[in-house]
């Protein structure tokens, strides 16, 4: 009799036309994956007569629950559906402008400012943490198709740096220029917000074996983002029920994604601005808070409720100077931004996540015959000051997915 080996299953995730009801069986989407431990677990509930032959005589089964998680290494596009319902929000396509007269000139350190002359990146909606690129006009080969961060923006200037490292050449104005957001943004917005549910099939195809689960909502995300090493994600699912056979749902999901898996190594990291080279680790965490209750009558909940989004999380770096140090210290609020590149190209696949307001609630400092290590937990908040005609989102959390 054969036995299952995780080297053959599957898993392939859909959305959901209405919550817990499997949709069709075509267009569903195979899913990369590290692992996926997402199971059916019930209640059970023991009898507590007190019996004169001193034994428990009935056990029973009650509310059934989807309940696990789904792990993987970060890539662009390969998580963007599930993004988009943590984050409430479908990806939509970031800004553009289009016959623009464009100078580029040297800044300070590693950055260079991208000037227009005439209109408005801040109405027409370009913001501080977009990846951006220079798509049209009679540019330096240096200047064009390159992954460009921006870190700084006004009315009409745009200071930027190269994700890669390479330079930008100074010239201009430079005539019928075309610079935009590349793919597409999600964020937490302010109001629309979506309710998506997922049917996730595990097939086991060695024993011919399938489990659908249904209802499934995604109730965290943990990224998890190393100095060394890959970038991983994991999703903590809840869901509804589960329905078995010996063939598959999903017939003929898409294939898996294909694009490259991004690393810290690759990418920038900034706090309050400012690039950041001694940060030693960082993660994010958010939380969509669903609930739901058994009701009588029925053993599966009915529904999963969504509560507030939070955004928390943290990150390492060693002391150097006071400046993160005194961010805690003066309870100053500061922003983070850290875009991440699948490879060291100038047009590779990026993922960026913009966090326009964070409060450090703690700085801890490690000891030893090593270089000291500042921890520091934050806490994402809403920000307010942000929106349309300013550099920032008014949200809490923002990311681009170059990808899609």
């Amino acid at each position: 009799m054969p036995q299952a080996s995780g080297i053959f299953k599957q898993v392939a995730i859909k959305r959901e036309l209405s919550y817990g009801a499997a949709p069709s069986a075509s267009g569903a989407q195979l899913l990369r994956r590290a692992q996926s431990t997402i199971d059916l677990t019930k209640e059970t509930y023991q009898s507590g007569e007190i019996r004169p032959d001193m034994q428990v005589a009935d056990f029973r089964h009650g509310v059934r629950r989807i309940q696990g998680s789904l792990q993987g290494e970060l890539s662009p596009k390969t998580y963007s559906d599930i993004f988009a319902a943590v984050l409430k929000r479908e990806f939509t396509a970031g800004a553009s402008a289009t016959g623009l007269a464009i100078t580029i000139a040297t800044g300070t350190g590693n950055s260079y400012t991208v000037t227009r002359g005439s209109g408005s990146y801040l109405t027409d909606g370009f913001k501080v943490g977009d990846v951006v690129r220079l798509t049209a006009g009679t540019f330096n080969a240096a200047n064009l198709n390159k992954n460009l961060l921006i870190t700084g923006l006004t009315g009409t200037v745009a200071t930027v740096m190269t994700l890669n490292g390479s330079t930008l050449t100074a010239e201009g104005p430079i005539a019928s220029a075309t610079i935009g957001v590349q793919g597409k943004k999600t964020y937490i917005p302010t109001s629309g917000h979506t309710d998506v549910s997922f049917s996730m099939e595990h097939w086991f195809n060695d024993i011919s074996q399938s489990e659908v689960y249904t209802g499934i909502k995604f109730d965290k995300v943990a990224l998890d983002l190393p100095p060394t090493g890959m970038a991983k994600v994991s999703f903590d699912t809840m869901g509804q029920n589960v329905t078995t056979a010996n063939t598959r749902y999903f017939t003929s999901p898409t294939a898996v994604t294909s694009n490259g898996i991004v690393a810290a190594v690759n990418g920038v990291l900034l706090v309050n601005g400012a690039v950041q080279t001694v940060v030693t680790g960082l993660s994010i965490n958010i939380d969509p808070a669903f609930s739901g209750d058994p009701v009588v009558g029925a053993n599966t909940v009915p529904n999963l409720f969504a509560g507030p989004v939070t955004v928390t999380g943290q990150f390492t770096a060693y002391f150097t100077d006071a400046t993160l140090r005194d961010l805690f210290v003066n309870e100053t609020e500061t922003s983070l931004v850290v875009s991440l590149t699948t490879d060291n190209t100038a047009s590779a696949d990026v993922l960026t996540l913009t966090i326009p307001r964070i409060k450090l609630g703690g700085q801890q400092k490690s000891d030893g015959t090593g270089g000291i290590v500042q921890t520091f937990p934050y806490q994402a908040l809403l920000n307010t000051a942000g929106g349309s005609g300013t550099s920032s989102e008014q949200t809490t959390l923002v990311m681009q997915d170059t990808a899609i």
